[in-house]
């Protein structure tokens, strides 16, 4: 996986916190395509982002590029292996035809 700047890591922080990230990469930044990723418990969470993203305060200016799922598998706490899902939620610009 390459670092990409344009990367939101989905968490334990507000909802908002999160879109209004997207928002200001795509604004501020100006960025092509901004990447949602998160795992586990957060999964669900980085898709309402990115719906959110889409459809309410980027409206017909951002559309979903793609998504992608997969796991890892790490050692936790205790020391057993465990997996946990983890997705990649592109978000790109819509190019002005």
């Amino acid at each position: 996986m390459e670092k990409n700047d344009n990367t939101i890591f989905v968490g334990g922080k507000p909802f908002m916190n999160y879109v209004t990230g997207i928002v200001m990469q795509f604004t501020t930044q100006n960025a092509p395509t901004v990447i949602v990723k998160a795992r586990g418990k957060f999964i669900s969470k980085a898709v309402d982002i990115a719906e959110v993203s889409t459809k309410r305060f980027l409206e017909k200016q951002i559309e979903l590029k793609g998504i992608q799922i997969n796991s890892e598998e790490f050692q936790n706490k205790e020391g057993r292996q465990v997996r946990v899902s983890t997705i990649e939620i592109t978000l790109a610009k819509i190019s002005k035809k």
